[in-house]
C-alpha cells in the first residue's frame, strides 16, 4: 500500500482459489491415462478427417504408431469400397449426432482387413462448437468367428436331428423284412437302434465342441464295423456291407471328426442309397501306400441315379470341411447310374493323431 506522499506503507495478499483448477487438472490427466491405456483404439480427427490423437490401442490394432499416423487422413485405413462411409459419418457428425456400434471393416497397416464395431462422437470446443470427432474402434473377429461356429453347430445339430429321424424310419421298414413275428421285428429294431446309438456316440464330441475330442484310439475296421452295424443284414442277392483293407489305426483326436465323416455317408446311402433298397450293398475298399490312405466307397443296387444334384447340402459342406480343412485331404463323388462311388483320400499321418 502507498501513503499520500508515495511511500510504502503496506500489501495487499490477493488469495484465489485454484483447488478446481487443480481437480481438473487432475481429472484430465486421469481421462489422458484411461485413453492411453484403453485395450480398446480411441482415435480422434478434426472435420477435414486428419487424425490429431492416436492411442495405444489404435496402435495395437491398426499397426500404425502415433507418429506414423498423427496428422494423416483417417481414409488411410478406409478400404477403397467403403469410403463413402467417412463422408456419412462427418455429415452426422457436422450435425451434432453419434454413430454408435457400427460394424464396419478397416484395413491395418500390413493390408490385411479387420472386423471393427466403431462408434463416433462429436467433439466440442470451450465455445460449443463442433470441431472433430471422437471414435473408438473395437476388434470384432473372434466374435464373429465364434457367432459362425455357433451357426455351424446349430445347422450341424439340425441336421443330424433329421438325419436320425429318417434312419430311424429306415430302420423299421429293414427290420420288418426278415421279422416273422412282431415281437421279432420289435427285437430288431430295438438291436438296430441300440448299433445306431452306438455309432451316433462317436460323432456326438463333435457336435458339443470343437474342443473336445475322443481320447479313445481304435482301427478302421472296428470304426466301419460300428457305423454299419445298424444296417448290417445277409441278403439273397448280396451281403449288405463288405469291408476290405488293412488295419489303420485311428488317433484319439482323429475319431470323432472321421466317424462324423463315414456316419454321414452311411446315413446318406440309408436315405437315398443302396442300404434303402432290399437288393442294395454297400463295399468299402481302402489302401495305405506311401503314407496316405485311399480308400473307395461304392454303393449298388439302390434306386437308378439320375446324375448329379443339383446343389450340395449341409452334409456335403461337411464332410469337404473334414476332408478338407481338418485332414488336408481330397475328396470326390461319382455319381453312376448303378449307384455312387465316392473316393478319399487322406494322409495316415492325420489319422494317428
Amino acid at each position: 500500500m502507498i501513503d499520500e506522499s508515495g511511500a510504502l506503507v503496506g500489501a495487499v495478499n490477493m488469495l484465489i482459489d485454484i483447488t478446481e483448477r487443480k481437480r481438473a487438472e487432475q481429472d484430465g490427466r486421469l481421462l489422458a491415462s484411461i485413453v492411453e491405456s484403453s485395450d480398446d483404439a480411441i482415435v480422434s480427427k478434426n472435420l477435414d478427417g486428419i487424425i490429431t490423437s492416436w492411442n495405444r490401442g489404435a496402435a495395437r490394432l491398426f499397426g500404425y504408431t502415433a507418429e506414423e499416423i498423427v496428422g494423416k487422413p483417417i481414409t488411410t485405413m478406409i478400404p477403397a469400397d467403403r469410403l463413402d462411409e467417412e463422408t456419412q459419418i462427418i455429415e452426422c457428425i457436422r450435425r451434432g449426432d453419434r454413430v454408435d456400434h457400427y460394424e464396419t471393416i478397416r484395413r491395418r497397416k500390413d493390408g490385411s482387413l479387420v472386423e471393427i464395431s466403431l462408434t463416433v462422437s462429436p467433439v466440442k470446443d470451450a465455445q460449443g462448437r463442433i470441431v472433430g470427432a471422437s471414435k473408438i474402434a473395437r476388434d470384432i473377429t473372434e466374435l464373429r468367428r465364434a457367432q459362425e461356429q455357433q451357426n455351424l453347430l446349430l445347422r450341424e445339430m439340425s441336421h443330424r436331428v433329421k438325419n436320425l429321424f429318417a434312419v430311424a424310419s429306415g430302420v423299421v421298414t429293414l427290420s420288418a423284412r426278415s421279422a416273422r413275428t412282431p415281437q421279432d421285428m420289435a427285437k430288431a429294431v430295438r438291436d438296430r437302434l441300440d448299433a445306431l446309438t452306438r455309432a451316433h456316440e462317436l460323432t456326438r464330441p463333435g457336435l458339443i465342441s470343437i474342443a473336445e475330442k475322443s481320447n479313445q484310439d481304435t482301427t478302421l475296421h472296428a470304426l466301419l464295423g460300428t457305423i454299419f452295424s445298424p444296417y448290417a443284414e445277409i441278403s439273397k442277392d448280396c451281403e449288405r456291407v463288405i469291408i476290405s483293407g488293412p488295419e489303420v489305426p485311428i488317433g484319439g483326436s482323429a475319431v470323432t471328426s472321421f466317424a462324423l465323416l463315414l456316419h454321414e455317408f452311411a446315413t446318406n446311402a440309408a436315405k437315398y442309397g443302396a442300404l434303402a433298397s432290399a437288393s442294395g450293398c454297400v463295399r468299402v475298399d481302402w489302401s495305405a501306400e506311401e503314407d496316405e490312405l485311399v480308400l473307395t466307397w461304392q454303393e449298388q443296387g439302390g434306386a437308378p441315379i439320375e446324375g448329379q444334384p443339383e446343389c450340395n447340402g449341409f452334409g456335403s459342406m461337411l464332410a469337404n470341411r473334414i476332408v478338407n480343412s481338418q485332414f488336408g485331404g481330397r475328396l470326390s463323388h461319382d455319381w453312376k447310374p448303378e449307384g455312387l462311388t465316392i473316393h478319399l483320400s487322406v494322409p495316415i499321418q492325420q489319422l494317428a493323431k
